[in-house]
């Protein structure tokens, strides 16, 4: 059965100040030895969720407070420095959709690479790559390098390959914009489908009226702890009583 079970967790980013490098974040541990002036941030703090097969959590919340940080944890991006962290079920990250491409290899090739890195075999990508192409409606530029797409074409490809898959948990944030007006509605039918058929999703959004429609439960992160967890119309109505000052 599909489950995810977080236990206190807590995860911090190291922001670094040196000579060279006037801020970057890195997640904390890493090139100790070159900070100059170091400060620790908790990106998640004693975050415990429970979520089961039939679950659909809303995440809201200010800019800053943890939202997408939690999604790169449940996707394996970001380990926890504490706590326990148990995952059971194939996992489809739907964001940041350029990971894994190679960007002087053709379409093609892409839609194979990038859907074996999302847990398909090579055979399972064979079959799909039809499908995969004819939604993306990108034609004959699938035979060229990605490397001379433009923006469009590539968020095009990316979520045309990232949505042929079925997983049994979504970790989603907000829909982007993938092209004319034909393909978006194309593309917000394809995301109700997958969203409606997976037994766990985490979706990240702005939108309370998306988190109402697509959710059962939600959660507000504010500065990487959860400060509420409900229905979403609790959830949703307590965020929006908060004066907006404290929210951003």
């Amino acid at each position: 059965m599909p489950l995810i079970h977080l236990s206190d967790i807590h995860l911090y980013y190291q922001i670094r100040r040196d000579k060279r490098i006037k801020d970057a974040v890195v997640p904390y541990g890493k090139m100790r030895n070159r900070i100059v002036g170091e400060k620790r941030l908790h990106a998640l703090n004693g975050v415990s969720l429970r979520l089961n097969d039939g679950d659909s959590l809303g995440v809201i919340g200010s800019n800053g407070a943890g939202k997408s940080t939690l999604l790169k944890l449940l996707a394996g991006i970001y380990p926890p420095q504490s706590g326990e962290l148990e995952i059971r079920g194939s996992v489809a990250p739907l964001f940041e959709l350029a990971t894994g491409f190679e960007m002087e290899a053709s379409g093609w090739d892409n839609i194979m690479s990038r859907g074996i890195m999302l847990g398909q075999s090579p055979r399972q990508m064979r079959e799909k790559s039809p499908e995969i192409a004819d939604f993306s409606e990108l034609g004959e530029y699938l035979d060229m390098p990605v490397k001379y797409y433009s923006s469009g074409m590539f968020v095009r490809l990316a979520f045309s390959i990232s949505t042929s898959i079925q997983p049994d948990i979504l970790l989603l944030d907000e829909v982007m914009a993938a092209g004319d007006a034909a393909f978006i509605k194309k593309a917000e039918y394809r995301m109700k489908e997958l969203m409606g058929g997976v037994k766990i999703l985490v979706f990240v959004s702005h939108s309370m009226d998306s988190i109402k429609s697509f959710c059962n439960r939600a959660v507000w992160l504010d500065n990487g702890k959860i400060r509420t967890e409900g229905t979403p119309d609790e959830v949703v109505a307590m965020y929006q009583a908060e004066p907006r000052s404290r929210r951003v």
